[in-house]
């Protein structure tokens, strides 16, 4: 029926419907296509996963510094042992053979030299005369010939010995020199006494710092 309807119809009129019929084909294609190429581009690459954080999975990098050194500087007393970073050093009167009488407030005030990795002598300080005792709370600090060593909370800056001289916690607290002797003349300020002797201090503070209770004096 729909043939013979067609065949009836006069010939413009069968050239209009032959091209209406291609128009819709085509716009029906047209309207597949899209749509699929929309449902492609909303849908999620299921085979791209997420790329991990930077650094992720990387631990903390190791210290590079190495141990504890223990080196010389030179002060108007002569020389005298330091830190690499120019920290004085201390021995304590009281202290007998290698054990440590400072504790509590004592080692407060007087930090212990405590040993990290292994410990070692520049400038003119003698190998030979390092060691290392076992604190009561398991740290272990640094001795030289056979005397425990100390900071002062009170030394804020490189280079400055105010602890020398002073009798806190019933004693006397002396520097150091390299034959493990202990320093009794007055000294406030040191320098480098070479350049073997680790990292130079920097320059003494005109006025020294007031003493300190913390147990780190602020600085390394």
């Amino acid at each position: 029926m729909k043939s013979s309807a067609i065949s009836r119809m006069p010939r413009p009129a069968k050239l209009a419907a032959g091209v209406g019929g291609a128009v819709g084909v085509a716009v029906l294609a047209a309207a597949c296509s899209s749509a699929g190429s929309s449902t492609a581009a909303s849908s999620p690459a299921a085979s791209s996963p997420a790329a991990p954080a930077s650094g992720a999975a990387a631990g903390g990098s190791a210290s590079a510094s190495g141990g504890t050194v223990i080196t010389t500087a030179s002060s108007s007393a002569g020389t005298v042992l330091t830190t690499s970073s120019g920290r004085a050093i201390y021995l304590w009167a009281k202290d007998t053979g290698d054990m440590s009488q400072c504790s509590g407030a004592c080692a407060g005030a007087w930090p212990p030299v405590t040993a990290t990795g292994t410990v070692t002598a520049a400038g003119s300080a003698k190998p030979s005369d390092l060691g290392t005792i076992t604190r009561s709370d398991g740290t272990k600090q640094v001795t030289y010939d056979g005397h425990p060593l100390y900071f002062f909370s009170g030394d804020s800056s490189a280079g400055t010995a105010t602890g020398q001289g002073s009798d806190s916690f019933g004693a006397k607290w002396w520097l150091v020199t390299p034959s493990g002797s202990d320093v009794t003349a007055a000294v406030s300020s040191f320098t480098a006494a070479s350049a073997g002797s680790g990292s130079a201090p920097s320059a003494p503070a005109s006025s020294p710092a007031s003493s300190s209770s913390s147990a780190g004096g602020g600085w390394s």
